[in-house]
């Protein structure tokens, strides 16, 4: 059995050592071949980075603009006629909308009426302390002459006063009636929904026959420029920044396009839970496809 079993275990030996050898063979390299393949080599893949350039500090923010405000109604009434509606251009004091004025313009006409009433008897009083003041003038020189007795002096000396004094109640009472007609005009003014500045009609909230309160949402206004980016920076760009730079920006909404903007003002102050400031510029190109409520990227240079 041992003269038997010697073969097969030689044989297993050799097929073992035939093996390591290819192994070997296999994984040694030339330097050359394996230097080749290490600069080859892809890189590990990385988390994507903020879009920004060395020596840049990237900042975010929306755009937005000076005036944009919910108009409302300064008044009950009920809505007759609607002139505006969303996407509309608006002048400042274009009328976007009227309200029900036949009570009010009832009223106007009313006190109009009181105001001349009262004006017309006005005239009548100033017409009649001249004739008073002219026999109170009379009656002086009498009395100089010693020709009428004091009490008639006096009398026509109170007379004339007492008809100034009614001269001067007549003309509060047209004042009166002058403010009286005043408020009535601001009353039927608001009546009238009225843009408070150019821009664009973005929302609107009524409806023609609706019946509305005063403080009630009417339209949604807004200027479409100057367009304008308020950001923050960390507090090491106090005293870098100043008024004036040109930054860089772009929008996701507008593709690749880059904008130009001018830093218009800058925080004084560094925000203590934060640790930032605020900076706020306006977009100096014409005719761009920007809106405001875009979110945009700033690039602020980080030189020290």
């Amino acid at each position: 059995m041992c003269t038997r079993s010697l073969p097969r275990f030689g044989l297993v030996l050799t097929m073992l050592g035939v093996a390591c050898v290819l192994t070997a063979c296999s994984d040694a390299k030339p330097p050359e071949v394996a230097s080749a393949a290490s600069s080859t080599a892809p890189t590990p893949p990385t988390a994507p980075a903020v879009p920004q350039k060395e020596g840049f500090f990237v900042a975010s923010g929306p755009l937005i603009v000076e005036h944009q405000v919910d108009v409302a109604a300064q008044r009950d009434g009920i809505v007759t006629e609607v002139k505006a509606d969303s996407g509309t251009p608006v002048k400042a004091g274009q009328v976007l909308a009227l309200l029900d004025d036949r009570q009010i313009a009832a009223d106007l006409d009313a006190a109009r009426a009181r105001t001349r009433s009262t004006a017309a008897d006005l005239k009548n009083w100033e017409a009649e302390a001249k004739v008073l003041q002219a026999d109170f003038e009379r009656a002086q020189k009498m009395w100089d002459a010693q020709l009428i007795t004091k009490e008639q002096y006096d009398h026509a000396r109170f007379k004339a006063e007492s008809d100034q004094w009614d001269v001067k109640r007549v003309q509060e009472l047209l004042v009166n009636a002058q403010e009286t007609e005043h408020s009535l005009e601001l009353e039927l003014e608001k009546t009238r929904i009225r843009a408070p500045f150019s821009g664009i009609v973005a929302r609107r909230y009524i409806r023609g026959g609706q019946e509305v309160a005063k403080g009630d949402r009417m339209f949604w206004v807004t200027e479409t420029s100057p367009l304008r980016v308020r950001f923050t920076l960390p507090e090491r760009f106090v005293g870098r920044l100043r008024r004036g730079v040109l930054l860089q920006l772009n929008s996701t909404d507008t593709g690749d396009t880059n904008y130009h903007a001018r830093v218009m003002e800058i925080s004084p102050v560094v925000d203590p839970s934060s640790g930032t400031i605020e900076v706020m510029a306006e977009i100096i190109d014409r005719n761009t496809n920007l809106r405001p409520g875009m979110s945009t990227t700033i690039r602020v240079p980080d030189q020290p």
